[in-house]
């Protein structure tokens, strides 16, 4: 900011009752803090809120005034200062007292000024967290029967209306519905859903947005201008990124750095303050777990606690940085409080992770999150959630683990194949193991005798045409003649089938099942998979398919 900038040069009003110099030099003047002392006091004011401006405005012009309003959203965004803005809009009478309704009240006369200072006696604010009984509403339904004493309307504000007893919800909706000419109401809430859906369809509802954070910037701003205090831009980006989309939150904390910073506030300290990280610490750290580096993490994170930094800030910092590699990735728009620097980082970053890897790594920083925050010791669960983020960085995804186990990559282990004895010596075309001469069998037309040498025998030996098997099952008084004459066909030469009850191994079948068992147990041993099953503990692997190289 430079010494010649003004409030008005920022484009901004700020709401103050008096000049800032003035309450300054004045002993005399309690302190307010900066939260009220800068609350809008007209629709230009409001900041975030263009389209329910807009709304309002058109309906005050058409004469098209409701007569119930919901305003609803997070706190701080403004709910009950733009109902009294609304209490404003409808009573002010001008500066020569002939006025009307206006989406500009003047701020001059009578109504606007006693509204203002919270003194008017038609308008009536009530807090519905400690007024939440039928008794309460009840004297509301008694007074709204009598005009306004000295305003247009009769307006009634009730904040957190949420909190009112089912009771005193339903005492109040007849007069709600239909109230006299001369009353309105206003309600604010920060949970609409625990308002009744039979009082929601009686309001004209007003949804406040979050106010987005470049626009607090703006405005916190013109604050500090007003104030006299230098606040660096930096500065001013931490204070609305930890404001939320919450303009008293977020001067609230200005407050706090200003009296912090004594009289200069810079975005060191303002970190400092709120036991938050650097961008460009949460950057190194998210490049030194991609990397794989265990003892530098740990080295950067003991060094982080070291300096007071909260763990669950430092993983929501890293979830914010891989959401900028996410934009980034995905070819969207930036933040506009990035510097050139974060989105150069985002897009290197973005260029080397998969889809897939960005998407694991958000999950367990997700559920890290939650496990720091209900851990004996924030510190000692974050540094695991960093190591379990290193061993799953460099993971394959899912689509990469089935191709290896499929035999398509590096699993070779992974490819089950059933052991048979060899034939002495066969020659030609002949098979030289047990699985081949079932395999010709059934491609020569075999395909039932074929299950039955895959599922129902136990081979005992297995020779250029000679063929020794034990049953595991019944297999009918033909089946030596009708086996050699298939194996006949199959090879292009005779062969001898015999049976016996002595010996022999698994069915075909039996030893398929054993080697992918065993093959299962292999893979699931490995550092990758393992690391895969402790990132998703619910996910199973289901199956193994086989396929011959």
């Amino acid at each position: 900011m430079t010494s010649d900038e003004s409030p008005d040069d920022l484009g901004l009003g700020l709401g103050l009752d008096e000049p800032p110099q003035r309450e300054r030099t004045t002993t005399a003047t309690p302190y307010r803090v900066l939260a009220r002392k800068y609350r809008p006091q007209n629709f230009d004011e409001l900041i975030g809120q263009d389209a329910m401006v807009t709304t309002l405005a058109n309906a005050i012009q058409r004469g098209r005034i409701a007569h119930a309003f919901l305003l609803t959203g997070v706190r701080g965004v403004g709910k009950t200062s733009t109902a009294r803005l609304i209490a404003k809009a409808l009573n002010c009478i001008g500066p020569d007292g002939s006025g009307g309704p206006t989406i500009k009240p003047c701020g001059m006369c009578e109504p606007c000024r006693s509204i203002a200072e919270g003194r008017h006696i038609d308008v009536i604010e009530m807090d519905a967290a400690s007024h939440t009984g039928v008794d309460d509403v009840r004297e509301i339904i008694d007074a709204v029967r009598y005009a306004a004493v000295s305003a247009r309307f009769k307006i009634y504000i009730i904040d957190e209306v949420h909190m009112l007893s089912k009771n005193a919800f339903n005492a109040l909706l007849k007069t709600l519905e239909e109230p006299p000419a001369h009353v309105k109401f206003l309600f604010a809430t920060t949970e609409v859903d625990k308002v009744p859906v039979t009082v929601l369809s009686r309001c004209q509802r007003f949804d406040l947005r979050r106010i987005p954070a470049d626009k607090l910037v703006t405005h916190f701003r013109g604050v500090a201008l007003a104030e006299g205090v230098e606040v660096d831009d930096e500065a001013l980006g931490v204070i609305a990124r930890a404001a939320e989309g919450s303009a008293r939150d977020g001067l609230s904390i200005l407050d706090q750095a200003i009296a912090h910073g004594e009289g200069r506030v810079d975005a060191a300290q303002v970190r400092a303050m709120l036991g938050l990280a650097d961008r460009a610490r949460v950057r190194r750290l998210l490049e030194t777990v991609l990397g794989g580096d265990s003892a530098a993490t740990l080295a950067q994170l003991d060094e982080a606690h070291a300096l007071g930094l909260d763990p669950k800030s430092l993983l929501r910092g890293l979830m914010e940085s891989l959401h900028a590699v996410t934009r980034a990735k995905a070819g969207a728009a930036g933040d506009v409080l990035q510097s050139a620097e974060e989105r150069e980082a985002a897009n290197a970053l973005a260029g080397k992770l998969g889809w897939a890897t960005i998407h694991r790594l958000w999950q367990m920083l997700l559920k890290a999150l939650g496990d720091v925050a209900q851990a004996p010791d924030p510190n000692e669960a974050a540094a695991m959630a960093l190591l379990r983020l290193i061993h799953a960085a460099d993971l394959p995804d899912p689509g990469e683990l089935m191709r290896q186990v499929r035999g398509e990559g590096t699993a070779a282990q992974a490819r089950p194949s059933a052991p048979a004895p060899r034939a002495d010596s066969p020659t030609g075309d002949a098979p030289t193991t047990f699985l081949e001469l079932v395999e010709m069998v059934e491609r020569s037309g075999g395909q039932a005798i074929g299950f039955q040498l895959r599922e129902q025998v136990g081979l005992v030996e297995f020779a250029a045409g000679r063929l020794v098997l034990r049953p595991l099952r019944p297999l009918g008084p033909d089946f030596t003649v009708e086996l050699a004459r298939r194996l006949k066909a199959a090879t292009g030469q005779p062969w001898t089938v015999n049976l016996t009850e002595d010996g022999g191994e698994p069915s075909l079948a039996q030893l398929e099942t054993m080697a992918e068992e065993r093959v299962r147990a292999d893979l699931l041993s490995e550092p990758g998979p393992a690391a895969l099953l402790d990132a998703f503990p619910d996910a199973q692997l289901e199956s193994i398919n086989q396929k011959d190289r």
